[in-house]
């Protein structure tokens, strides 16, 4: 596995599939990747936690993942010009 230096000692692997990497870090990359956004793509925190609230709601939400379109919703919300497939944000 190919490793980069983050933040303090913490390491993540640069070319893992999803399912090599441990949920634990599977999840901090996600994070990271959400916080890394350019500010002017994102979508505001009141617009981000109402498209969440949205999609909990929903009954195709299963683990993070919209089972209609296959999307991550938490990465889907925060990207202001995305919208729900089935129209429902």
């Amino acid at each position: 596995m190919e490793t980069s230096e983050k933040e303090g000692n913490r390491k993540h692997c640069l070319k893992c599939l999803l399912r090599e990497m441990d949920k634990e870090a599977y999840m901090d990359n996600l994070y990271d990747y959400i916080q890394r956004l350019d500010a002017d793509i994102k979508a505001n925190q009141a617009l981000y936690e109402e498209r969440l609230s949205v999609c909990k709601g929903c009954d195709y939400l299963d683990a993070g993942m919209c089972r209609a379109c296959g999307c991550f919703v938490e990465l889907r919300a925060v990207i202001k010009n995305n919208g729900c497939s089935y129209g429902k944000w």
